[in-house]
């Protein structure tokens, strides 16, 4: 069963290292981002599962090494301790292996889990009913951002439809309302590049019954994109 969710943004940008002097302007995301860590690691789940959007789907075991240096920065992870073989994590997973060394987490074996960021609503629900099938006590670490046309800047140009879709993803996520996320337009959700609107479903349907309630810790767009963090418990 789902004991504790964290939802956090995944750009490459959180790491201080690739972000070098525009590092300030993601103190806050960083900040919010371990606070939803925290509320995990309080939750002693017995696995701690990680989702981040991906071109292609896939399973990552404990150990399986990230890197930073297609950014430019000469910095390797490691999702949790240990040294796996495999293909290397996706970006999003990365980023997430970057959020766990960062605070330290040892309360739980880790695993990574890449979703295909087109993934239609029903396997996204078929994948976290899997998730959370059996007895074990599941955290879920779920990267994904939203949309990517908040402003002209964005990288998907201005789309006046962003910013409603952010705020409904916000207050879904805010208040542990999975019926609204699993109702997110997928279509929608590729028009604007919103890259969590998959890790978010899978979320919505592992929570099922676990009686979860959800805190939005962050909802902001520096950079056009929208960038949210909440932790459910």
């Amino acid at each position: 069963m789902l004991v504790a969710a964290a939802v956090c943004p995944c750009p490459p940008l959180l790491v201080p290292e690739v972000a070098a002097g525009a590092a300030p302007e993601l103190d806050a995301a960083r900040a919010a981002c371990a606070d939803a860590l925290g509320v995990l690691a309080a939750a002693r789940p017995d696995r701690l599962v990680v989702l981040g959007p991906a071109e292609q789907g896939g399973r990552h075991s404990q150990g399986a090494r990230g890197s930073f240096r297609g950014f430019g920065v000469d910095l390797d992870v490691r999702l949790g301790p240990g040294d796996a073989p495999g293909p290397e994590l996706p970006a999003s997973l990365t980023v997430a292996a970057w959020l766990l060394e960062r605070t330290g987490w040892t309360d739980a074996p880790v695993e990574g889990l890449a979703v295909d960021a087109d993934l239609p609503a029903g396997q996204c629900a078929e994948l976290g009913a899997e998730i959370t099938a059996g007895n074990d006590r599941i955290a879920l670490l779920v990267m994904g951002d939203g949309s990517a046309s908040r402003t002209l800047k964005a990288p998907g140009y201005l789309d006046d439809r962003a910013a409603p879709f952010d705020a409904e993803a916000a207050r879904a996520l805010g208040t542990a309302d999975r019926p609204a996320l699993a109702a997110l337009d997928t279509g929608l959700a590729r028009e604007l590049q919103a890259s969590g609107r998959a890790p978010w479903q899978v979320l919505a349907s592992a929570a099922e019954g676990a009686g979860l309630g959800g805190t939005l810790l962050y909802d902001e767009a520096p950079y056009g994109v929208g960038y949210l963090v909440a932790a459910w418990s």
